[in-house]
Parts: C-alpha cells; structure tokens; sequence
C-alpha cells in the first residue's frame, strides 16, 4: 500500500508539473513533449486505479496518434518565435483579466463549497466477476449509451470537415493530376519533333 500511494504522488507531481510546463514553455515543441510526458502519468495513475483499458487506449490513442501529429506539425510549420513571444504581451492584459476570474471562481469553490461525502454500503454493491475491466466498458458503452458515442463521433467529424474546409488553399498555380486527360492522350500529342539547326543549340 505504501508503495501505491507512493507512486501515485509522483505520477501526480510530474503530470501537474507537466502540465503547467505545456503553458509556460515558449517553444511549442517542448510544449508538445511535456503533453507526452503529461500523457505518460496520467496512464500510470489509471494503471494504480485499475483502470488498465483507459490507460493503453491513453498512450495509444493520445501519445501515439494525438501528441505525435501535434509534434509532427508544430515541426513542419515554420514558426517564427521571436515573433510569437513579442506578440503575448499585447495580449497580458486580458490574460490577468481572464486568471483573475478563474482565481475568483476556485477560491468561492474551495471555501464557500461545501459537500457531504458519504461512502455507499459495499454490501449492496455487487460485483460480476465474468466480464473484465474492458468488456464491462465496452458494455456500458455500446449498449447504455451508443446514441451519445454515435453523436461524439459524428461532432468530431463535423468538426474534421470543417477544419479540412479552412485549412485548404486552392492556388491556380499548384499542379493537379488529371486522370482523363492523361488516359486520353495519344502519341501525336505527346511526342513533338523539332528539327534543331546546326549550331544553334537547344
């Protein structure tokens, strides 16, 4: 027990510690490997709270597709951080204003909140030993609540469209292909003779 409670306080400190280093880190790539690292504790705790599904599905999901595409696109842009970092104290003033209302709104919570917390009786809590942690999951999920996940992955495709739809830069430039054109080409508009005089070069 002491060895749970002590991996647990500190995979709490370094995912708080993390976490507030994702916000104050001036350079976005160090910001999206302090996410990771974030990630990576988060998983643990689930771990010690025996929520081993949610763990892997967390570092699968959000460290190996989630963090790495923000990695991976943070690194493509080009970013220019002298810039960026000049920019943020135009924006300071309303930066207080908006943490001193979060400030406000935790203080009132923490001292003028107050709750009864009452352990239910574990004799009534029955417990069924034929599904695992997983399938109880996949149960509860796809079965009491299928309309609500069908309605997530619908608000996330939405959501995918539409940033597909503002991101895209249709340039006159660019080169497209043309599959028609190219299957409907012959060898007379293909192949060009051009008779070169002697001396001039190409």
């Amino acid at each position: 027990m002491l060895v749970i409670n002590i991996l647990f306080y500190l995979f709490s400190f370094i995912m708080i510690a993390s976490a507030f280093m994702v916000v104050l880190s001036r350079n976005p790539v160090h910001s999206v490997l302090f996410l990771i690292l974030c990630f990576f504790n988060s998983a643990g705790i689930f771990l010690i709270l025996g929520a081993e599904f949610l763990a892997f599905i967390l570092v699968i999901v959000y460290v190996g597709a989630v963090a790495v595409l923000f990695l991976f696109v943070v690194m493509m842009l080009d970013v220019e951080f002298n810039s960026s970092n000049s920019s943020i104290i135009s924006y300071l003033p309303v930066g207080m204003t908006i943490g001193f209302i979060i400030l406000s709104e935790l203080i009132l919570v923490f001292f003028t909140w107050k709750r009864e917390y009452t352990m239910p009786d574990l004799s009534e809590v029955i417990v069924n030993n034929q599904y695992t942690n997983t399938e109880t999951l996949g149960l509860v999920l796809y079965t009491e609540n299928i309309l609500f996940f069908q309605l997530a992955g619908l608000i996330l495709l939405a959501s995918m469209i539409g940033a597909i739809v503002l991101t895209v830069n249709h340039r006159p430039s660019a080169k497209r292909q043309d599959i028609v054109s190219q299957v409907n080409r012959d060898s007379k508009n293909s192949i060009k003779n051009v008779n070169i005089k002697p001396g001039s070069g190409i």
